[in-house]
C-alpha cells in the first residue's frame, strides 16, 4: 500500500493512435503499477470532472463555451494540435478535476499524484500544444477559493517552458513558477515565469542537476509556498523525439528525489502531475513516469521513517 494516493481514470486515454502524444501512456502507467506489485486497487482514486465553476476561475467564458461546444474555429483546434472531440473535451476537464483531488489530497496525507495531467501550455483563452485546460491553475485557484491555501509554487521539469503557467500567473504574488527547460525548443515566445532555467541544447545528467538544485534552493529562499505541484516531464530524456536534453533515466529519477526532497525538508505537501513524454518507444515514456511515481514513494516513508524514528 502507497503512502498517498494516485488519481486515475480510464477517460484519460484519449485513444489518438498513431499520434506523436501517446495518450495510451496513463491507461499503461496505471496497469504497469499494479502489474509490478507497486501499488493496489486501494491506492487510486477516481476523479470527477472539474466543475465548470472552477474551470471558469482561469478559462475566459468565451473559450470554454467554444469548447463545450465544438465552435472553435479551425485555426484554434490547430493550435492545440490534437484533434477536437468531445471525448477530448470531457478528457480535460477530467484531468482538472484529477489535479483538484491531488491538491486536496496532497494538504491531507502531504503527498499526491495525478496521472493525468501537467497541461502546461493551455492560456485562459486557449488551448495549445496537446494542451486544452489548465488543471493545475485550476486546481490552484480552487484551492485558494476554498480558503485550503493562499500561497502556491509550481516547479515545471517539462523539457518545454511552461508557457501557459507563466501568463496564468504572471504578476501574482502568490504563486511562485519555476520552470527548468530546454531553450532552443517550443513554446515562442515564452512569457516569463518567476524562475525560468534556460538550458542549452544536449544538457546532460551532471550539468542539469547541479543547475536545478541551485534554482530550487533560490526560489524556497525567496518564497514559502503551503503547497507544491510538480509538473513532471519525461521529455528531457535523452531519446525523447520532441525534447533536445541529454538526460537518462536515472538522472531523470534523481531529479525528482531532488524536487521531492526539497518539498520534505521544507514540510511543504507535494502534489505531482505528469507531463510530455514522447520517447521513441513509448514504455520508456512509462518507465520514466512510474519512475517519479516510486521517487515520490521513497520521499513519502522516508519522511514516515525520520517521524517514527523521533
Amino acid at each position: 500500500m502507497l503512502p498517498f494516493k494516485l488519481i486515475y481514470a480510464d477517460g484519460y486515454d484519449l485513444n489518438l493512435g498513431a499520434h506523436v502524444f501517446p495518450s495510451q501512456k496513463y491507461r499503461l502507467i496505471y496497469c504497469r503499477l499494479l502489474a509490478d506489485g507497486c501499488a493496489g486497487p486501494e491506492d487510486f482514486l477516481a476523479p470527477q470532472a472539474a466543475p465548470d465553476e472552477d474551470v471558469l476561475r482561469v478559462h475566459s467564458q468565451d473559450y470554454v463555451r467554444k469548447l463545450k461546444t465544438g465552435s472553435l474555429s479551425r485555426e484554434e483546434i490547430m493550435r492545440l494540435e490534437v484533434p477536437y472531440s468531445q471525448e477530448l473535451v470531457r478528457a480535460a476537464w477530467l484531468a482538472a478535476g484529477g489535479s483538484i483531488l491531488a491538491g486536496q489530497r496532497a494538504l491531507q496525507d502531504g503527498w499526491a499524484a495525478n496521472i493525468g495531467g501537467g497541461f502546461h501550455h493551455a492560456y485562459a483563452d486557449h488551448g495549445e500544444g496537446f494542451c486544452v485546460l489548465h488543471d493545475v491553475a485550476i486546481a490552484i485557484r480552487r484551492l485558494q477559493f476554498d480558503g485550503a491555501i493562499e500561497r502556491a509554487m509550481v516547479v515545471d521539469t517539462d523539457v518545454h517552458q511552461g508557457n501557459g503557467t507563466a501568463s496564468i500567473f504572471g504578476g501574482d504574488g502568490d504563486v511562485f513558477t519555476l520552470s527548468i527547460h530546454q531553450e532552443r525548443n517550443y513554446p515562442y515566445p515564452k512569457p516569463p515565469s518567476t524562475i525560468d532555467i534556460n538550458l542549452p541544447d544536449g544538457t546532460a545528467d551532471d550539468d542539469y542537476l547541479a543547475i536545478l538544485e541551485k534554482h530550487l534552493q533560490r526560489a524556497f529562499q525567496r518564497f514559502s509556498p503551503q503547497i507544491l505541484f510538480y509538473v513532471a516531464g519525461a521529455d528531457p530524456y535523452c531519446e525523447d523525439q520532441l525534447g533536445g536534453l541529454a538526460l537518462t533515466m536515472e538522472g531523470l529519477s534523481c531529479r525528482d528525489a531532488l524536487v521531492f526532497d526539497y518539498a520534505k525538508r521544507r514540510g511543504v505537501p507535494a502534489a505531482m502531475t505528469l507531463a510530455g513524454g514522447y520517447a521513441r518507444r513509448v514504455e520508456d515514456t512509462v518507465k520514466i513516469h512510474v519512475g517519479t511515481i516510486l521517487a515520490m514513494r521513497d520521499a513519502a516513508q522516508r519522511e514516515v521513517s525520520s517521524v517514527k524514528s523521533r
